[in-house]
């Protein structure tokens, strides 16, 4: 009843809101599930390392990540202490050999790591169990592997196929997927916003300020698109390593005290008033047209005259 009424009275002070279109449906679609692939795969990554470290800890410290490639082949034909007994330096040679290993340890550095690590638990049934835990996770990350590497090309058709997806994959250091996240959960409803503080609102990098009389407190935004955060910090992160203008917002935030965590969602909030007026106009970001770059990448006109 208060929204009824509060629509009946203020509906002249309204604007309807343009739903998001079929394109940026489907691309949202396409990258929650892959970002919902990448959490699974982190857990079942966190569930293998878990197990490795009570049942074979040797296996866990070969490679540097427990699922890459080479680890989980190494686990597929080793799957347990006693199955690696008779793994000496030719035989762990010959297995590098066949899987293509790069890595800047020798066979010999591998074998003996293995032998140097703490043994795990043993007895007939727990090798039994052990083994087909082992197995049993590194077909699940084989499998996520492959399902996120389709996802990931289907990521950037539709990005490519979105009439917005040239003015953010045209940021700095943005990417296809990051560019998809940002997109996606941003939308193109020019209607849903007021202005860039209600999208900085809306994505979690506005602080809330809370003032009654003399008290005025300000704090973390906790109610926010969470994804959206997620996706305009990591490439505010990412940009200040190529843009000068986004490197000198964050070294400024991080002299006044700020936390990196902090200083990201600084420079998140000031990268959203450039995207949110690319967005409007229709227009991929241009470094020669943005104020703010040129001001501190353009000498003073006496410097250039010296």
């Amino acid at each position: 009843m208060v929204i009824a009424e509060y629509l009946r009275l203020r509906h002249h002070k309204l604007s309807a809101a343009r739903p998001f279109s079929d394109e940026t449906k489907a691309l949202r679609t396409v990258v929650r599930t892959r970002d919902d692939i990448v959490r699974l795969r982190v857990m079942a990554t966190n569930m293998l390392a878990s197990l490795l470290d009570a049942f074979w800890p040797g296996a866990k410290s070969l490679f540097a990540d427990v699922e890459s490639p080479i680890a989980l082949e190494f686990l597929t034909r080793y799957p347990t202490p006693a199955s690696a007994d008779h793994l000496g330096d030719k035989r762990m040679a010959a297995f590098c050999t066949r899987h293509g290993y790069s890595g800047r340890r020798t066979p010999a550095d591998l074998v003996k790591r293995l032998r140097a690590a703490p043994a795990g638990i043993t007895g007939e049934h727990h090798t039994e169990a052990g083994r087909d835990a082992v197995l049993a996770l590194v077909t699940v990350l084989r499998t996520l592997g492959t399902v996120k590497k389709g996802m990931d090309r289907s990521v950037a058709s539709h990005l490519n196929q979105h009439p917005d997806g040239r003015i953010f994959t045209s940021l700095p250091r943005a990417g296809q997927v990051n560019a998809a996240q940002i997109l996606a959960e941003w939308g193109d409803s020019r209607t849903a916003y007021d202005g860039p503080d209600s999208v900085a609102a809306f994505a979690g990098v506005a602080p809330v300020t809370k003032a009654s009389g003399r008290m005025r407190g300000v704090s973390y935004r906790w109610a926010c698109n969470k994804r959206l955060r997620t996706a305009m910090t990591t490439f505010a992160d990412n940009s200040r390593h190529e843009s000068p203008w986004a490197a000198e917002i964050y070294q400024r935030a991080r002299k006044r005290g700020m936390d990196h965590p902090h200083a990201v969602r600084v420079l998140a909030r000031a990268w959203i008033r450039v995207v949110h007026r690319c967005w409007l106009n229709h227009e991929p970001y241009q470094p020669d047209r943005h104020g703010g770059l040129q001001r501190l990448t353009t000498p003073p006109p006496l410097a250039q005259a010296v």
